[in-house]
């Protein structure tokens, strides 16, 4: 027996939890047609294969009609929801893992125009920034209505062989009655605590006479919202011991704050550069106050953190679900002994981010979280060692390594600069997205594990691929910034890389053209408005910075907004022009009739990249497949094939933005489908 904490049995009621680590209820929007089918399935065994204790699917299920998802969630007032939990539950159960699943109403936290086009319901008028919908107040045949949805979907949940429930509330229905900034109903549902709570005793009841009192429910709720007016700690701590003493709950999973605003979110669901384990004390208070089971997860991304949560006694139980994102094989890794060889969750949260935007969630760094059943997390060994040859060791090149190195290949890498990173290193270069070099740091202790040979300081020459005598030659060399936007003035312009990595010093009044939308205009915005530089940022687009994304908006525009930056949508930059010591900008709009000036001394430009392409165009004629991709093999996870040149000296790819500008997972992408398959 280990004597980690971590490891250590928890008992819930009848239930015996394998360990101490869960994976909190997280809706990662893979359902087909509102169902849990087989990729969402393999999502979770392939966490449950590898030891975590309890896997909570749906974050959160739907169990109303008048509660349409935002993204895709799992439709749980379905009677077809229970065929498919049923068989996702018994595979997870095959592996030892307990399962339960999140239920939800969402309230006002959700739109009219989803679903079946039905109101918004909520116990007011008040409407909630995130989606945007003006909700018709609740009325009591609502109530009545959603009250028996709640139990006709936890019945489903016992039919399909769950171990338990969990009731969601934080930001949904359940608590927007809980909250004096949204519950604005009369007596019996509004009013006093006893009556705000009136609405979630009552479901409990339902819920209970349907599943009886063995079947585990639980309720993951805010105990302070942290807004002014709103629910504060004492009275969350009083709503704790309700719960406990009302005989109906059997664990609590506490959250602190409100995700009605962006910001809000971010701050209970924190992404890189923000502090670890934020609200691991509060919910430690909470435990101790009502000595009742208590789970927690909010940016427990290492077992270092999580093992402190445990051995403290802060919570019972601790979840490390986006951490699993990245690594759903962490228990496992930990009972053997390799902590070492855990992929890190950066905290990059474009998982989240995507999740809102309304895609599936995907890590930023494992390119096979979801994706399952075509992407391997563990790489199988080749039946024929071969040669491979890559040049580049940004973040397509070492994963591509990294895999090859995994399939039994000899690997030698190219890489021009001193050392390894690519674009990676730029984004470092922001203090609170220092977190992104685990990405690098982790792919080069695998890749030394492996026998993956490097050569730094090495402008690979056609000549030197060619010497090597490789059977593959992978092509990461990723791409130049991309100025040359102007119809005149190119010449006067800097690029946000040359503002990021020191090479250019910011001027004293900046206008930064953001025609890409992406993280490096923004981090070239913070580097020149820290420097004490007046600055606007301009974009052709209706929104800026599209491509950051909700969650990691936020600490940006905490930061810039504070230093008094001007943001301006629609205007486009036409041109430069030099007048004395001073700079003139021509604006005009993809809208028409328009022209104005701005008189500057520093013009920065972010368009993107265009390709490093060089080596791979000289290398093409000496290659089997002329560069090509067979993209029905690639798709289906076929290995590459092609022979348009028999005589020819070796396969040749490019991966990454060696191809075209993207982002960091589709570059590791593109190197995990293409070598898990030479």
């Amino acid at each position: 027996m280990s004597n980690d904490p971590l490891l250590q049995p928890y008992q819930l009621k009848h239930l015996t939890l394998r360990n101490r680590i869960i994976t909190t209820s997280h809706e990662p929007a893979y359902p087909e047609d509102g169902m849990p089918k087989a990729l969402y399935r393999a999502y979770h065994v392939e966490r449950a294969k590898a030891g975590v204790a309890l896997t909570m699917t749906a974050g959160s299920a739907a169990v109303s009609r008048d509660s349409p998802p935002v993204f895709n969630n799992i439709l749980a007032y379905k009677d077809e929801v229970v065929g498919w939990m049923k068989d996702l539950t018994d595979e997870c159960h095959e592996h030892g893992a307990a399962v339960m699943i999140q239920l939800t109403h969402l309230g006002r936290r959700t739109r009219w125009d989803k679903g079946d086009w039905l109101p918004v319901v909520s116990p007011s008028h008040n409407r909630e920034a995130a989606h945007r919908a003006f909700p018709k107040q609740i009325e009591d045949w609502d109530i009545e209505r959603i009250i028996k949805d709640y139990a006709d979907a936890a019945e489903r949940m016992q039919a399909a062989g769950l171990d338990g429930i969990e009731l969601q509330a934080y930001g949904h229905l359940m608590d927007q009655f809980w909250s004096p900034l949204t519950n604005e109903l009369d007596a019996p549902y509004g009013g006093s605590l006893d009556n705000r709570l009136r609405f979630t005793f009552d479901v409990l009841r339902a819920v209970r006479q349907r599943v009886g009192n063995e079947f585990i429910v639980g309720v993951r709720y805010t105990a302070d919202e942290t807004l002014s007016g709103g629910l504060n700690a004492e009275e969350g701590l009083d709503i704790s011991h309700r719960l406990k003493q009302s005989g109906m709950v059997d664990f609590l999973n506490v959250i602190r704050g409100h995700i009605d605003t962006d910001a809000g979110l971010t701050d209970v669901i924190p992404i890189q550069g923000m502090a670890n384990s934020p609200h691991l004390d509060f919910a430690g208070q909470i435990r101790a106050a009502t000595d009742f089971p208590t789970f927690h997860a909010a940016k427990i991304p290492d077992i270092a953190t999580a093992r402190h949560a445990i051995a403290s006694g802060k919570v019972d139980m601790i979840g490390m679900t986006r951490a699993h994102m990245t690594d759903p094989h962490i228990v496992r890794k930990l009972i053997e002994g390799r902590e070492q060889d855990i992929r890190p969750c950066v905290g990059a949260n474009y998982c989240l981010d995507r999740i809102y935007q309304g895609g599936a969630a995907y890590c930023i760094h494992n390119a096979a979280t979801g994706r399952e059943t075509t992407m391997p997390h563990e790489i199988p060994k080749a039946a024929q060692r071969r040669k491979l040859v890559i040049v580049g060791a940004g973040p397509a090149g070492l994963e591509a390594a990294r895999v090859a190195g995994e399939r039994g290949h000899e690997v030698v890498v190219f890489e021009a600069a001193a050392q390894a990173g690519g674009q990676i290193r730029l984004t470092a270069q922001s203090p609170r997205r220092r977190e992104m070099l685990s990405i690098i740091d982790w792919r080069l202790a695998q890749c030394e594990a492996l026998g993956v040979t490097f050569h730094y300081n090495s402008w690979a020459e056609a000549e030197t691929i060619r010497a090597e005598q490789a059977d593959v030659v992978i092509i990461a060399t990723g791409g130049y910034p991309h100025t040359e936007v102007l119809e005149a003035g190119n010449e006067l312009v800097v690029s946000a890389w040359d503002i990021i990595s020191g090479d250019v010093k910011p001027g004293s009044n900046v206008l930064l053209f953001d025609d890409a939308g992406d993280h490096t205009a923004l981090q070239a915005a913070e580097f020149i408005a820290q420097s004490g530089a007046k600055l606007e940022i301009m974009t052709p687009d209706r929104s800026f910075a599209p491509e950051v994304m909700a969650m990691n908006l936020v600490p940006y525009m905490r930061s810039l907004q504070k230093l008094d930056t001007t943001f301006t949508v629609t205007y486009r930059l036409a041109s430069v022009a030099r007048e004395g010591q001073t700079l003139v900008a021509q604006i005009d709009s993809d809208y028409g009739g328009v022209r104005k000036q701005r008189h500057i001394d520093q013009v920065v430009v972010n368009h993107g990249t265009r390709p490093m392409d060089e080596l791979y165009l000289a290398l093409k004629p000496f290659s089997r497949n002329l560069g090509a991709v067979e993209y029905a093999d690639l798709i289906v996870g076929q290995p590459q094939t092609r022979d348009d040149k028999p005589d020819g000296e070796f396969q040749l790819f490019r991966i990454g933005d060696a191809v075209a500008a993207r982002n960091t997972h589709a570059a590791i992408y593109d190197a995990l489908r293409l070598v898990k398959d030479l």
